[in-house]
């Protein structure tokens, strides 16, 4: 019988919309800005960019290398593309669990969080918000829409619900039509249409001027510099390092698992280098000049320094649906403006959820000859149902623990696996070659020794950091409270569930292949 042909991209501008999709989320918006203001503003910017040159874009280059060499092979998944680069070593393709494991953990609960952002734009656009006018109001909406509590604005989670089964429905759908009817299609549309609202948002933010004459001095070119004027005291903080190289990870999604799928849709002879860097620059004008542009800078043109700087604290989820809809009640065309910046935020939110999935659909087309149909179907099954905790026990930290383990320490710990195996298993001479061919740039051969000695202890720094900074705390529930304990320990059940099935669907796949040998 003849081998089934594996799916391919369209166009070159198509895998670079689509990684670049994948990249672009929520955290570009309401995390980067908040991570600046936290961290000594526009000094934030510099271990910002060191480990953007020293992690993010060495770790873009291998995976999108790592990527496509595995699939030459026909693996779209770690596992497999592990398992090539190591073959002597039978339990290589195991570690390469964690990158389906990680995506699939994060897309269970990200894409109920991405569901918020739709039902936002819906409100913004029937002005259901509008008679929250102030702070308190407006997280009491908040709270009774994701069912946290009971008030005038919702006496149940079931509105909540409906938007999330649209979104998940959406995304199922997406998946469904493959990589080129698919995944490359939307975000073709999708990305133009993000960035579009993002400039609209962004000239919106920036002449707003002072809304309060009685306070010239709140406006929007002091907001700016309130958020880039550099505090290099904060340099010192080994923290701010921490919060830097952790947003690097968040806004490229490397250490995840996806772009080594969807490089692995690539053809021998196509380009890694450029392309790679291409997708990289994407991002960052989506987080630095749209995401530093927008949130902090009206902030602060309304509430002021002191208030600008309690924003910052409240965390990101306060900030997207709690500060902003505020703001665009108090301008001119706000519900318009609401619209675009919820409809912005989901576009972003779908991209990303789209790509998480990718990985588990591959792994099962990949190793186990399944259809693509079929495994879109076990997947939209088995996420609805583990998608129902984070939803219905929103407020007992299982969101929290599912963060932390899919969206933290796995990671940390599968790019720390994947330098080192191909720097140094594989080698780096042929790595440096496996990189370049095709190659439309000469990557500078300084990163070389970056890439083999740099990267890797700057991954293992992180790693180590995050054990003993976050890592032991979160093991033994330090800060959790009792009566949500059984939930975390519910959630941690789950998942090492969810890694030990992963594990056996590698061990029955490699069990299969031997005995057609």
């Amino acid at each position: 019988m003849a081998a089934k042909k594996r799916q391919a991209w369209g166009t070159k501008l198509g895998i670079i919309m689509a990684v670049a999709g994948s990249a672009v989320g929520l955290g570009n918006f309401l995390r980067f800005p908040v991570q600046a203001a936290q961290n000594g503003g526009g000094a934030f910017m510099i271990p910002y960019f060191v480990s953007l040159l020293l992690l993010g874009i060495p770790l873009m280059w291998i995976e999108w290398s790592l990527g496509r060499y595995g699939g030459g092979f026909e693996h779209g998944t770690a596992p497999g593309i592990f398992h090539t680069l190591w073959e002597k070593n039978r339990f290589i393709k195991y570690f390469g669990v964690i990158g389906i494991f990680g995506p699939l953990v994060i897309f269970i609960y990200y894409t109920y969080i991405e569901s918020w952002t739709l039902a936002y734009s819906f409100f913004a656009l029937t002005g259901k918000y509008a008679g929250a006018t102030g702070q308190g109001q407006m997280q009491s909406f908040l709270n009774a829409f994701q069912g946290l509590e009971k008030n005038q604005f919702f006496d149940s989670l079931w509105i909540a619900y409906i938007f999330f089964l649209i979104t998940f429905f959406l995304n199922i759908t997406v998946i469904y039509y493959g990589i080129k009817g698919g995944i490359e299609r939307f975000c073709k549309i999708a990305m133009p249409a993000l960035f579009i609202c993002g400039i609209l948002l962004a000239v919106r933010v920036l002449t707003l001027g002072a809304p309060d004459p009685a306070k010239p001095d709140w406006n929007s070119l002091n907001g700016l510099g309130f958020l880039w004027n550099p505090d290099l005291s904060a340099l010192k903080d080994p923290k701010v390092w921490l919060a830097a190289a952790g947003q690097i990870f968040f806004t490229l999604s490397v250490g995840i698992g996806v772009i080594l799928t969807y490089a692995s849709y690539l053809s021998k002879g196509d380009d890694v280098t450029l392309s790679g860097l291409t997708a990289v620059s994407t991002n960052e004008f989506a987080e630095v000049i749209l995401g530093g542009s927008i949130v902090i800078t009206a902030a602060f043109s309304f509430f002021g320094p002191i208030g600008a700087q309690e924003v910052a604290k409240s965390g990101a989820f306060n900030l997207g649906f709690v500060t902003m809809p505020l703001i665009f009640q108090n301008i001119s065309f706000g519900a318009f403006f609401g619209f675009i910046w919820f409809l912005m935020l989901f576009l972003a939110g779908v991209t990303s959820s789209v790509s998480l999935a990718q990985p588990a659909v591959a792994f099962m087309e990949d190793e186990f000859d399944i259809s693509r149909k079929r495994a879109v179907s076990i997947l939209g099954i088995v996420c609805f149902i583990l998608c129902q905790p984070a939803i219905f026990f929103l407020g007992r930290g299982v969101v929290d623990e599912l963060d932390f383990w899919g969206g933290t320490f796995c990671l940390v710990l599968f790019a720390t696996i994947e330098t080192i195996l191909f720097t140094w298993i594989f080698g780096i001479d042929k790595a440096w070659e496996e990189m370049h061919h095709g190659a439309e740039l000469q990557i500078p051969k300084i990163y070389k020794f970056i890439m083999r000695y740099v990267t890797p202890v700057f991954l293992l720094v992180i790693l180590c950091w995050y054990l003993f900074s976050s890592g032991i705390d979160m093991l033994i529930m330090k800060n959790v409270s009792p009566e949500n304990k059984p939930f975390v320990l519910g959630t941690r059940i789950m998942l090492l569930a969810i890694l030990i099935g992963l594990a056996l669907a590698v061990k029955f796949a490699w069990r299969g292949k031997r005995r057609t040998k």
